[in-house]
């Protein structure tokens, strides 16, 4: 490093489930206007190497084992997004095994999903990342004490609001899956627990009250209002119509302003995802994505997905190398003593990559891929940001709400929720989805009735990738870079908010 150069090691973070470490390679400026130099040591990053510490193992506990009992052990891979890999799981075993689930037993899937993704953007927004805005560093911002008071980690205002509803709002967990985590009622054939007519006009009473929550305290609006803001200038002009502080997105709106969001955290802005809920018409025949599968490029626009192109790269992983880059239905993750010894290795996450590009994944790629007007608006206007990415989170709690609602009501409750065929003894299968975070996939092979390779890519392991043998870095990596330091930070602020900006799960990324 040169002399105007110093690193900064951040970690472990507080509020990220799991264990990161980043490296931070910063440039400082010494010097005044006159060249004589101030000491101040201000600076930017020049380069990141995001370092996921934890290593799980859990695609070499499932070979060997029987087909189903992957369904016990990939919800454990997480606590807060078991039903995505519960779902990614019994999709990829009803693929490779030939069992086709019931159009219940979808929707059924489709509402435990959009509950869990739901309740983790909600967490996301009100537990992890705004009470970055109370830290004592903008304590002499205008706006800190209102905001102090509202979002301080678990002393705000806004956590004694949040906590009852979202509990409020998983007890649509309880009522169409058990238990929440870990429910083994999602199954290749759809779903295990039949819903009664009670219990789905219960389903529908949660689903109401959920909503009166988001329209009086996150929106200040009706959800159709929300949805219906198609520009910029729609958005800005809302936001207008009241006081910052009457409802929380418009805070954020006005915090995203004062500390320019819009100009922080940008990456590679290519933008994918792989598609979800699948949805059945009310006869259980024809299906089509309610939220689309592509890939989204700035140069390009909206392009088709092709997941035969993506391949794991581990030239900077503690993982063996295999014969290159390889895609996940024929790669391996193999962990010897000598990984660790590994030249330019230094991280426990693989480096997916598509067609050899850094693509990121999540809401704001959902929401573009989905061609909703305002985030393909702001994409094209600003790209990939801290502010991009926290606003599709928000908005896509407001278009999600009411599809689940529809779902409850085309519950048919005299009709089967789960299709009981048993797998084939012999298949390879695969599913991609989008779980909150972003896009998941999981990728089986089954011989005689057990299983025989399994590959997992978790959204963080896209986004939190280190870098590849091009020596491409990842997108957290791409986006920290030109991130301010101010003097003396050891846990800088802006790294924080664009390490929140990601929603990070650690422990699904080294899975």
């Amino acid at each position: 490093m040169s002399d105007n150069t110093r690193r900064l090691q951040v970690g472990p973070f507080n509020r990220v489930e799991g264990d990161l470490d980043i490296r931070l390679d910063i440039a400082t400026d010494t010097s005044d206007a006159s060249g004589k130099g101030n000491g101040k040591g201000t600076g930017t990053v020049n380069s990141a190497r995001v370092n996921s510490t934890l290593f799980r193992g859990f695609e070499q506990m499932l070979v060997g084992k029987p087909a189903m009992d992957a369904l016990v052990y990939t919800p454990r891979i997480c606590g807060i997004c078991s039903v995505a890999q519960s779902v990614a799981c019994a999709n990829a075993l009803a693929n490779a095994g030939g069992v086709q689930p019931t159009a219940n037993g979808i929707r059924s899937q489709n509402l435990l999903l959009a509950n869990e993704s739901l309740t983790d953007l909600l967490t996301h927004f009100y537990l992890f990342f705004m009470p970055d805005m109370a830290r004592p560093v903008y304590q002499q911002q205008s706006w800190y004490e209102p905001v102090a008071e509202r979002f301080q980690a678990i002393k705000g205002n806004a956590t004694k609001q949040v906590l009852p509803a979202r509990a409020q709002f998983l007890h649509l967990m309880g009522l169409m899956a058990g238990h929440w985590p870990h429910s083994m009622a999602i199954q290749p054939g759809g779903s295990s627990k039949a819903v009664t007519r009670q219990e789905r006009l219960r389903v529908i009473s949660i689903l109401a009250e959920f909503r009166r929550f988001l329209e009086t305290t996150l929106f200040g609006a009706d959800l159709d209002a929300i949805n219906e803001l198609d520009s910029v200038s729609a958005l800005t002009n809302w936001a207008a119509q009241d006081s910052w502080q009457s409802s929380d997105l418009r805070t954020f709106l006005h915090l995203s302003d004062q500390l320019t969001f819009s100009q922080l955290g940008r990456a590679t802005d290519k933008l994918m995802s792989m598609g979800n809920y699948p949805q059945p018409d009310l006869a259980g025949s024809s299906l089509s994505l309610q939220v689309s599968r592509g890939l989204w490029l700035p140069t390009a626009g909206l392009q088709p997905l092709n997941t035969d192109a993506i391949k794991e790269d581990v030239s900077h992983s503690w993982v063996e190398d295999g014969s290159g880059a390889e895609h996940p239905a024929q790669g391996h993750t193999e962990v010897s003593l000598a990984s660790s010894e590994k030249p330019h290795a230094y991280s426990w996450c693989k480096a997916p990559r598509l067609n050899g590009e850094v693509v990121e994944t999540g809401a704001l790629a959902r929401a573009v891929v989905s061609q909703r007007p305002l985030m393909t608006e702001l994409m094209q206007q600003q790209g990939a940001t801290v502010h991009t990415r926290m606003l599709a989170r928000l908005l896509e709690l407001a278009w999600m709400l009411p599809q689940m609602q529809q779902w409850a009501k085309d519950l048919q409750v005299d009709q089967p929720y789960c299709n009981n065929t048993a797998l084939a003894k012999e298949g390879e299968g695969a599913a991609m989805m989008e779980a909150a975070r972003g896009s998941l996939g999981h990728w089986i092979r089954l011989k005689n009735g057990r299983i025989s390779h399994y590959q997992i890519v978790a959204p963080t392991t896209w986004n939190f990738s280190p870098r590849d043998e091009q020596g491409q870095p990842g997108p957290l990596e791409q986006a920290l870079e030109g991130a301010p330091v101010m003097a003396a930070e050891k846990d800088p602020i802006a790294v924080q908010h664009i390490v929140r900006s990601f929603d990070p799960c650690m422990v699904c990324t080294v899975h």
